[in-house]
């Protein structure tokens, strides 16, 4: 078998299991679904660990950089001899990266989801949408070119509607997967017009071939640069649209409303989408592009900075607030995928410019274990307890072994605490807005110390706390839902020590980085006090925490209710575009495109009515009209024109 059909088997496998169990398995084998998921995504996830062996140490590296490399490029559709739409598979660092993640945390999702969701009225339907989800995550890391990368975000899209509103019985699944769906198409179409304004003045779909014509002197950046827009080249322009659509799926402010409400789904999903999917995929998709907004686009990649800095520090002030377990890990997400995003968006281009974008990739990576980790332990938690609130739980530790010592160890990784994965990402991010802006640095060193208070916020309230009275003593989960903690618990400790400074990077090439020791120590150290202020507030049962809300009464209020935005969309939306645009267009629609159509009908009818004995059929009648007829005629020649 060729390097090429194996590589095409990654996402092949998936995709043939959903078909198999869409058409066939839900009436012949029920019950082996959740197996044959399993299977069919333990031999995607073997065939990406070997293909990322031999690309990072055998065959990708020449002459000390890693190749770009196109193993699978066909004609799709030809428009004319020069325009065309390819589809093709590329292989460069990160996609490399993104297939060995999004393949091994959605096989730690299927094997747990054979755990909890056991006994599911729609069991095999659960593993076709699975299987889906991973195909479109999978063929949307591997695209060749950018329309390719759009058809695979929109079933990411589709697949992430069927998955969050699984349970369809349930109102508030149903709003929230629509939720999801809406907010991101009004993204995607930012997205689709910066694709159709980037391939006009780049000539080309294909991302080798746009980068190159866009970061170069060529007559196509030339015409990109010069035609301007309320003041912004069309290349600022194009590169913004195409960050709108990664910002939606990321869940980035302002368009990150869907992602608590996405939290309505199976756990096992919630993994899936915060670790390996839908949410990181706006991340990769500055990252594909990252030559472009570095060397041409500044302007736009200065926004992505922004616009991470603030959801992230949004995001961390939010988690201090809520009750519920999976949406404080949904705010948790947005906080770190905001630091990813701000990585990006202060990192140059080459060499240790670009600290930045490795840094970002790097938190993807480690970022993926430990959020995975988190979120099958709440499941793990929900499945014991059978609540979501965190005022409903306490001394969990001595009912759920396993499940507490894997969720401390998650909840120190993502704190940052040395020696775990999350201390070395998030000391590179740290280092590389240190060096680039101080204010941005000053602010995520705030967030660093947000994380680790809600994140063992939600640890002491959860393990102990209150002695909480349960109605079914809590006992720890099945081994298909325990094993994948162990494993990700595993790897949140070991994944930090993989040197990403060889491995991907902006350019390609390996460059020298270190622990920032000025940076990394006070890191840690605000961290800890993160740490002690929530040991001090909520390890046991205290009044503090109702003081302190009754103390800032309002801020704690707008936190909780997540400063409003969900209200000001619906207060724009309702009062301001339904009934000042659409109410007027229906008005429009109903009594003059409607009423015009029913004014033709209407006349026809009626002169159809009065006409319509002309041809009634019967002889009698047609024999007398010509008759008439003709004495008419004769008449009228005989004695009016003789």
């Amino acid at each position: 078998m060729s390097g090429a059909t194996l590589i095409a088997l990654i996402p092949i496998l998936p995709i043939a299991t959903f078909l198999l169990i869409a058409l066939v398995g839900k009436k012949y084998f029920p019950k082996a679904c959740g197996i044959l998921g399993t299977l069919s995504l333990l031999g995607s996830f073997l065939i990406s660990a070997i293909t990322a062996y031999q690309y990072f140490l055998q065959d990708g590296k020449v002459n000390g950089v890693y190749e770009k490399l196109t193993p699978i490029k066909f004609t799709w559709l030809q428009f004319s001899p020069g325009v065309s739409i390819d589809m093709g598979i590329l292989l460069d660092p990160i996609s490399v990266m993104m297939i060995v993640i999004v393949t091994f945390v959605s096989l730690m999702v299927h094997v747990y989801s054979l755990g909890y969701m056991k006994g599911e009225e729609r069991y095999a339907t659960y593993y076709s949408f699975l299987s889906l989800f991973t195909f479109s995550m999978l063929g949307l890391v591997l695209s060749a070119n950018i329309f390719q990368i759009y058809i695979f975000w929109e079933l990411v899209g589709v697949s992430s509607f069927l998955l969050i509103g699984f349970y369809y019985d349930r109102p508030s699944a149903v709003a929230a997967s629509k939720k999801a769906f809406i907010v991101t198409r009004f993204a995607d179409l930012g997205f689709l017009i910066g694709i159709l304004v980037l391939a006009f003045y780049s000539g080309t779909l294909d991302f080798q071939t746009l980068i190159v014509r866009l970061t170069t002197h060529t007559d196509q950046l030339n015409s990109a640069l010069t035609a301007s827009f309320l003041g912004m080249s069309a290349l600022t322009w194009g590169l913004l649209l195409v960050f709108m659509g990664g910002a939606g799926k990321s869940a980035m402010f302002p368009l990150h409303i869907w992602l608590p409400d996405a939290m309505e789904g199976p756990t096992p999903v919630s993994a899936l989408i915060h670790a390996a999917t839908m949410v990181v995929a706006g991340v990769f998709l500055v990252a594909r592009l990252f030559p472009i907004f570095s060397i041409s686009g500044q302007a736009a990649l200065t926004v992505v900075a922004y616009v991470g800095i603030i959801s992230s520090l949004f995001a961390a002030i939010i988690a201090c607030t809520q009750t519920d377990i999976k949406r404080v890990l949904a705010y948790s997400t947005m906080s770190q995928i905001g630091y990813m995003m701000l990585a990006l968006g202060v990192s140059g281009y080459g060499g240790h410019e670009g600290l930045g974008y490795m840094a970002s990739m790097f938190h993807l990576f480690t970022h993926a274990m430990f959020k995975a980790l988190l979120f099958l332990g709440a499941g793990a938690i929900i499945h014991a307890v059978h609540s979501n609130h965190m005022t409903e739980m306490g001394g969990l530790r001595k009912y759920l072994p396993i499940t507490h010592i894997t969720f401390l160890i998650a909840c120190l990784t993502i704190a940052g605490i040395y020696p775990l994965s999350g201390f070395f990402s998030k000391d590179e991010i740290l280092a590389a807005a240190f060096e680039h802006n101080k204010i941005l640095f000053a602010v995520e060193y705030a967030v660093a110390g947000l994380t680790a208070f809600y994140m063992f916020r939600l640890y002491f309230s959860v393990f102990w706390g209150k002695e909480t009275n349960y109605h079914h003593t809590p006992h720890e989960a099945p081994a298909t839902m325990t094993i994948p903690l162990i494993i990700l618990a595993s790897l949140a400790v070991i994944t930090g020590f993989i040197p990403f400074n060889k491995l991907v990077t902006s350019d390609g090439k390996a460059f020298e980085s270190h622990i920032e020791m000025m940076v990394a120590i006070p890191s840690v150290l605000i961290a800890l006090l993160g740490i002690g202020i929530a040991w001090v507030m909520y390890k046991k049962e205290t009044l503090i925490p109702e003081k302190l809300a009754t103390t800032f009464k309002y801020g704690y209020k707008w936190a909780f209710n997540k400063f409003y935005i969900d209200e000001v969309y619906l207060f724009v939306t309702k009062k301001i575009i339904f009934r000042y645009i659409s109410d007027p267009v229906a008005w429009f629609d109903r009594h003059v495109v409607d009423a015009t159509m029913n004014g033709i009908a209407s006349v026809t009818q009626g002169v159809s009515l009065r006409i319509k004995g002309l041809q009634s059929g019967q002889l009698q009648k047609y024999a007398f009209v010509f008759v008439t007829g003709v004495i008419a005629l004769a008449i009228l020649f005989i004695y009016v024109w003789k």
